[in-house]
């Protein structure tokens, strides 16, 4: 039965139908539903305007309705620019939105207040004097703040007391007419009223240095040397010599050596004699150069150029501090000083210093030293992988930085937090001495490393082509990255003599935090890195290390000398020839701890071999005309403290000491990552430590710090394409096994990089907490120091690499004073029978 029906049969379900609105469904009288009147008014300071919904009211417009008997009407007040919306009164109130149930006409009031903007009036000066405003509101000194409506135009009116001048506004206003001020926000203007004053001046004389002060204060000379006083005051001069000086006299309106007291009732000079002791050094600062800038001393003294020479007692150590104006540079001292540093004296007689500041930018010029240290088979997700959350810990903002995704916020600068990365590992089911079967249904995540040795993981050709995918090794499709756990077993297990304990690959997917190598992570927070910095080729050490010497490794896809047909050496040109033929210096510092080499005279041919120059035929050519270029890594130490640092020094890698970070290639000897970061510290550390000595080689220099290659350690960013460097294609893969023999594709040259290295910029220059995001490969290291000293390109691949300014900011140097690192934490287990 229709509900109509239902109702309309039953005597007393009907009466109550015909209350409702639907009565008429089953005849139950009239049919007619009455209309209701709805009317809106606004009140208040302000303006609005209110809606509703149903439409039919918009007011301002149409302030007034009908709707039909029990139409629920909901309005909406919204307040007009500069007025906010009061409150409901009539039939509704609060100052939500009002809902109204139509039983009868109805009326509703809106109030809109103006938003009130204060403005308030201060008066100083030695004078008096009173503001007044228009409209009204503002009369001080009684009334000195009010508020009007936002937007209001406000004009304050200054009157001087009795022998008082009105000397002008400052804050919101300036100038001595009326002050107009148009209220968008609260706003402050401050009034000077000051009494006629005399001008008191104070110069200074003499062979030695000091400051006169006043009572009342206003002369403070050296810096304020003159002040005005209202006309009849009475100024007491005191006078203070330097360290190293005496007080002389006064002369001018004043004598004798006390105190020197003026009654001012005209402009009136004093001058002061300062005169150096038996022990007194005068130190003078000369600026030079078509900029300006500011000089001061520690111990006080000097204030340049405001207080340019001041005396010391003899053998007092005073730092000099430079800072250039805007638009200016500091082009570094002369005389007793050299560098961009402070300058750093210890005074046996009269002195002087002279900063140069030109005008214009600076630019990579300032650096007069460049350091380079690539250390051993890190990828950017294993070592730096976790920086956002160290961020996050150590409350450094966050900015964009894509390491492993599971560690990203959750909102802020992409990318943003995703799923841990799992790969595909070996099946269960086939285990030693299998190889390693592939098993999508076994798939291995991306964890944290709680040991700080893991065992080898392989960077060499084949498994780097099959890292960047299992299906795919010769590049014809995008890269998947999934290959790293598989090629972490196949190594594992036809490790040669005894296989590896992880016989799984799953030491592949491991990473390290901030609290792990807190030294690294605090280095690359506060200096400049960057999250696309690759190694030049998908292969291993030495010919990632060839393109780090060379731009190129001559065709070479494994170790030069891997099989009879290799040549003994690359005839290749390296950057060392290249900075010899421009007359640049420069040195390679070994570790000779177990290479097998003698000292204390650590003989070069016996070095060298412990470097990658070795691979080419240029190191023959060192050996004869320039072996002392081929250092024991204790000269770097004693070079910075001798003033002996060349323009360009190349550290090498502690592999015989087992310092160089690689992974542990037996497991009867672990190379613990702790102990190597902690070894780079001692460099990094020595150049900065130089800030506070007088050769100061921290001023003009930066350390470039990266690894060699990725070490099959797992990266989530797919290698990037670059020129080949010399058009020469792969020349020594074998006759049949390897990738790239018998299938090619696109990455089966040296058109592509290899995968993310960990890197950062240590300089005074060096942007603070700064991450690149531009596409690189450590060959423009290389290029940055072609830039630097003006040399050609070695091959197309540097050529085509950005010159790494981009991590500089020269007119700003931010680390004048460096940083103070942590000691890096070496309280981690080293072991290689477990995981993780």
């Amino acid at each position: 039965m229709p509900i109509s029906k239902y109702f309309c049969s039953h005597k007393y379900l009907a009466v109550l139908w015909c209350l409702a609105p639907l009565a008429i469904l089953c005849g139950c009288g009239s049919n007619t539903i009455p209309n209701f009147q709805l009317t809106v008014q606004s009140t208040g300071t302000g303006k609005g305007m209110v809606a509703s919904n149903p439409s039919g009211i918009s007011c301002g417009q149409t302030c007034g309705t009908s709707f039909a008997g029990g139409t629920s009407v909901t309005l909406t007040a919204t307040p007009s620019t500069g007025s906010t919306f009061a409150g409901w009164s009539g039939a509704c109130s609060g100052t939500g939105t009002c809902a109204v149930a139509l039983k009868a006409n109805a009326s509703v009031t809106a109030a809109f207040n103006v938003i009130p903007v204060q403005l308030t009036v201060q008066s100083v000066g030695t004078g008096t004097g009173t503001v007044t405003s228009s409209p009204s509101g503002i009369n001080c000194g009684t009334t000195c703040s009010a508020s009007f409506g936002i937007g209001t135009s406000v004009t304050l009116t200054a009157t001087a007391g009795t022998g008082s001048t009105f000397a002008g506004w400052s804050g919101a206003c300036s100038g001595t007419a009326t002050c107009a001020v148009t209220l968008t926000a609260a706003a402050s203007v401050t009034a000077t009223f000051n009494l006629p004053t005399n001008q008191l001046t104070v110069q200074s004389a003499g062979t030695g240095t000091g400051s006169v002060t006043s009572n009342p204060t206003g002369i403070n000379c050296g810096a304020t040397c003159s002040a005005g006083f209202a006309t009849g005051s009475s100024v007491t001069l005191t006078a203070t010599p330097d360290t190293g000086s005496t007080f002389a006299s006064w002369s001018g309106a004043c004598s004798g050596t006390g105190t020197c007291a003026v009654t001012l009732t005209a402009n009136t000079s004093v001058t002061a004699t300062f005169n150096l002791t038996a022990s007194g050094i005068l130190l003078t600062v000369q600026s030079a150069g078509t900029g300006a800038g500011t000089v001061t001393s520690s111990p006080s003294g000097i204030s340049c150029p405001q207080t340019c020479a001041a005396g010391f007692t003899k053998g007092t150590q005073v730092v000099l501090t430079a800072a250039p104006a805007a638009g200016t540079t500091f082009a570094g001292w002369s005389g007793l000083c050299t560098g961009l540093g402070t300058c750093n004296l210890t005074l046996k007689a009269s002195t002087k210093v002279t900063p140069t500041f030109e005008t214009g930018t600076a630019n990579i010029t300032s650096l007069n030293h460049i350091v380079f240290f690539a250390q051993e088979n890190r990828s950017l997700d294993n070592y730096f992988g976790a920086m956002r959350q160290y961020w996050a810990d150590n409350e450094v903002p966050d900015q964009s930085f894509d390491g492993l995704p599971q560690f990203n916020p959750t909102s802020g600068d992409p990318p943003l937090k995703g799923p841990i990365p799992a790969l595909p590992g070996c099946n269960p089911a086939d285990p030693m001495p299998s190889d390693c079967v592939w098993d999508t249904t076994n798939l291995v995540p991306s964890y944290h490393l709680k040991t700080v040795c893991n065992e080898n993981t392989s960077p060499s050709w084949d498994e780097a082509h099959v890292d960047w995918n299992y299906y795919d090794e010769v590049g014809k499709y995008p890269a998947t990255n999934n290959g790293f756990v598989h090629t972490a077993a196949h190594d594992a297990r036809t490790n040669p003599g005894t296989p590896f304990y992880d016989a799984d690959g799953i030491r592949a997917m491991g990473y390290w935090d901030g609290t792990d190598l807190n030294y690294d992570y605090f280095m690359a927070t506060s200096f400049a890195t960057s999250d696309r910095f690759f190694q030049p080729v998908m292969s291993r050490t030495n010919i990632n290390r060839e393109y780090l010497t060379a731009a190129t490794s001559g065709g070479y896809t494994f170790p030069n000398g891997f099989d009879a047909q290799d040549t003994p050496q690359l005839t290749s040109m390296t950057i060392f020839e290249e900075l010899d033929k421009a007359g640049i210096s420069w040195k390679m510092y070994v570790n000779p701890d177990g290479t097998g080499c003698t000292g204390p005279s650590y003989e070069a041919s016996c070095l060298i071999q412990s470097t990658y120059l070795e691979n080419f035929t240029y190191a023959q050519h060192i050996l004869l005309d320039s072996p002392q270029n081929i250092a024991p890594i204790s000269e770097y130490f004693s070079d910075l403290t001798n003033g002996t640092l060349p323009q360009f020094a190349e550290i090498m890698p502690a592999s015989d000491a087992g310092l160089d970070e690689h992974g542990s290639d037996s497991d009867n000897f672990p190379e613990n990552i702790q102990a190597g970061a902690r070894y780079v510290s001692t460099f990094i550390n020595a150049l900065m430590d130089t800030a506070n000595t007088p050769n100061n080689y921290w001023s003009d220099s930066a350390l470039v710090f990266t690894y060699d290659e990725s070490g099959g350690m797992y990266d989530h960013v797919s290698p990037q394409p670059e020129p080949s460097p010399d058009g020469i294609p792969p020349i020594d893969l074998p006759a049949t096994g390897a990738v790239c023999v018998t299938e090619t594709g696109p990455t089966c040259n040296f058109t592509w990089t290899g995968y993310r290295i960990p890197f950062f910029v240590v300089s005074p220059f060096a942007k603070k907490n700064y991450v690149s995001h531009t596409v690189a490969d450590a060959t423009a290291i290389l290029k940055f120091v072609e830039t630097r000293f003006n040399l050609p390109a070695l091959t197309k691949r540097d050529a085509a690499q950005i010159d790494m300014t981009e991590f500089f900011d020269f007119n700003n140097p931010q680390w004048v004073i460096p940083p103070t690192p942590p000691s890096q934490n070496l309280s981690n287990p080293c072991y290689l029978n477990k995981l993780p």
